[in-house]
């Protein structure tokens, strides 16, 4: 690998915060550069970088994700009450996540990287059960208000010739909040149509659940969406390759899942998504032992890391520490993203290499070595537990052999 490998069209390059942040530089110097000529368009979406800029950095990422097609993303701070006094923020900025999501539209499908000696925390799961995540919407887009004393909320539709439908939502008697989220259909036909591509694709049965007995129109309306692109577009199609659709509700799912030997697509709505994508990485492993990637119904990809930015480990850092950090979801934003550009622009080389950095990460652990967190789960025990640094010089190492 003495040439570097050549690109054409950049990837959109998106820098997050705290430790994270670290460790990207990290990858990029030791896995990335010394092998590929890496053309990026960089976003660097800190925390104080989005604040100086209004968040109008994060819409411009998403926007260069529209104009080259595959981006790569760090994780980002999504600041609460805390991060806007320790910053020094003008406001509690929305989530880039969400921003990006809704801008892009589409589907996270998220799946556990499974190594040979690290063993779901449920017995029963086998095989890698991956999370398919309606990415709009929800409580992500949502408008809230707080209620400061006795009043009524209502619920106001006005169509387009002025006329307007009203609901009570509550009669107020004293203090309290609430909150107004939307959907749409064109995305949850994107969400559904993604999902049942994505089963077929991998030959996989695809769950889905909500809570429609509750909500007979807000949740319903997901349920009969998915109902109507089955019929009529997948059902003979997932006959013929011996999958199943199967729909219940949502803690009927949840229930069969945890008894399941896994190998199914579970198909979920955004905030159920977030929710169970955490608890399954966790489950699996480790929160950083787990691939996502957004895929948009007009042909956009965005890869990232599905956890936080390791805020405690970044603190120790700053202090001089040395961390075990766990890098490997990071790697793998990278490597698909890279495989997926290779894929769009013809570059077979790049796609190879994807693969063999994939491979060589696996190895590394398979080989007992790794970060304190797996160090916990290894069966058998690790043979080394390694600093961050020198888990990507293992890997580093590997990937030449």
């Amino acid at each position: 690998m003495t040439d570097k490998i050549q690109m054409k069209t950049p990837l959109v390059e998106m820098d997050g915060d705290e430790m994270t942040r670290i460790m990207w530089s990290m990858v990029k110097e030791k896995l990335l550069l010394p092998y590929i000529d890496l053309k990026t368009e960089y976003y660097d979406l800190a925390l104080k970088k989005r604040d100086e800029t209004e968040d109008q950095i994060t819409i411009e990422a998403a926007e260069a994700i529209k104009k080259y097609g595959v981006g790569v993303k760090c994780a980002t701070i999504t600041p609460n009450a805390a991060r806007v006094e320790e910053y020094n923020l003008k406001q509690q900025w929305k989530s880039p996540n969400g921003t990006i999501r809704a801008i892009l539209d589409g589907t996270v499908f998220r799946a556990p990287i499974m190594v040979k000696n690290i063993n779901p925390s449920v017995k029963n799961w086998k095989k890698p059960i991956i999370i398919g995540r309606h990415a709009y919407g929800d409580v992500y887009k949502n408008v809230e208000h707080r209620i400061e004393g006795s009043g009524k909320a209502e619920l106001v539709f006005t169509n387009e010739n002025g006329e307007e439908v009203r609901h009570t939502i509550q009669e107020f008697d004293g203090p309290g909040i609430i909150q107004g989220i939307h959907n749409l259909d064109a995305s949850i036909t994107s969400f559904a149509e993604a999902c049942f591509a994505y089963a077929l694709d991998q030959k996989v049965d695809l769950w889905f659940g909500t809570k429609d007995t509750i909500s007979k129109t807000y949740d319903n309306n997901f349920k009969e969406i998915f109902e109507k692109i089955y019929e009529a577009k997948y059902k003979e199609k997932f006959e013929k390759a011996g999958i199943t659709y199967f729909y219940t509700l949502i803690d009927d799912a949840v229930a069969r899942i945890m008894k399941s030997e896994g190998g199914m697509l579970w198909a979920l709505k955004n905030y159920d998504g977030d929710v169970m994508s955490d608890m399954l990485a966790s489950a699996f492993g480790s929160l950083a032992m787990m691939t996502s990637v957004l895929v948009s119904p007009h042909g956009y990809f965005e890869y990232e890391a599905a956890h936080g930015t390791v805020q405690k480990h970044y603190y120790k850092y700053l202090k001089g520490e040395k961390m075990s950090t766990n890098s490997v979801a990071l790697i793998f934003a990278w490597s698909g993203a890279l495989r997926k550009r290779g894929e769009l622009d013809n570059i077979p080389e790049l796609g190879a290499f994807a693969d063999k950095l994939e491979a060589a990460t696996v190895r590394t652990i398979e080989d007992g070595i790794m970060t304190g967190d797996l160090a916990k789960l290894a069966e058998p025990a690790a043979q080394k537990i390694v600093y961050t640094e020198e888990f990507l010089d293992e890997v580093a190492r590997r990937l030449v052999e």
